[in-house]
């Protein structure tokens, strides 16, 4: 179980998305003995497999935080950190980097596919 605000970190959205999307019941939430909002990891997993069917297609996804952002010129290198005991750098053009909108802390999936690293949020 998770924490709304964990379970909103891992999904990429805000606390407050998280919020309306419980309200709406797209996002299947408990309370816990404080009344708190708590998201099982079952469907966490559920809503990431969701925003996945509209994204890239590969097996190998890590799931994980942007931990560095570094741009030179064209290029840039994205550094995230994965639940898997893992790190993984990636280099990635700068448009990239601007267009997925990547910042340090985002919730991100690092897809490893032949010899490349995509980024997908």
């Amino acid at each position: 179980m998770f924490t709304a605000s964990e379970a909103a970190q891992r999904l990429g959205i805000s606390l407050d998305t998280l919020r309306r999307w419980d309200k709406d019941g797209r996002i299947r939430t408990e309370r816990d003995s404080r009344n708190r909002r708590i998201v099982a990891a079952a469907e966490i997993d559920r809503l990431r497999a969701e925003q996945r069917e509209h994204g890239l297609s590969a097996r190998n996804r890590f799931v994980g935080t942007v931990t560095d952002v570094k741009t030179d010129g064209l290029m840039a290198q994205v550094e995230l950190t994965v639940t898997e005991p893992a790190r993984i750098v990636a280099l990635v053009t700068r448009d990239a980097i601007e267009d997925l909108g990547l910042k340090r802390g985002m919730s991100v999936t690092a897809i490893v596919k032949s010899t490349s690293v995509m980024v997908e949020h």
